[in-house]
């Protein structure tokens, strides 16, 4: 059933929780040590951090097939689509494809649980098989 492997979508999941963690600013003027302000300023949002670059850059490097598993996925995950309907959201998926898919992914405010529950969903679906086939 799905077209990426299952250990990339852990480490996107990863990346966009660290990204959907991000704030603005509280403390431009900050001069302190990280340690005395409680290591605050590692969740700020600031010009020279590579999280979202990193996050752009793993899901533009997956093949489209991959893509498309990845926004059924998400679908999946906030509830777009039932498990029951995979078939029916990687069609749509497929439909929409564009060379955007990074943007709009990452444009979802929740994207790493989105990712994790669609995969936790269809995982469970397929166990629940008899036969372990689709």
């Amino acid at each position: 059933m799905l077209q990426i492997d299952p250990e990339k979508v852990a480490k996107i999941v990863e990346q966009a929780r660290v990204f959907d963690a991000k704030e603005g600013l509280s403390d431009p003027d900050s001069g302190s040590n990280s340690a005395d302000d409680g290591m605050i300023d590692i969740l700020e949002d600031a010009a020279n951090d590579a999280t979202y670059d990193e996050l752009m850059e793993c899901i533009r490097g997956l093949d489209e097939d991959e893509q498309i598993d990845l926004v059924a996925l998400a679908w999946i995950g906030r509830g777009t689509y039932d498990v029951s309907e995979w078939e029916e959201a990687v069609a749509e998926a497929r439909r929409v494809h564009n060379n955007r898919t990074a943007e709009y992914l990452t444009s979802l405010p929740k994207l790493g649980d989105y990712l994790e529950e669609g995969l936790c969903a269809l995982e469970n679906a397929e166990a629940a098989q008899p036969d372990g086939k689709d």
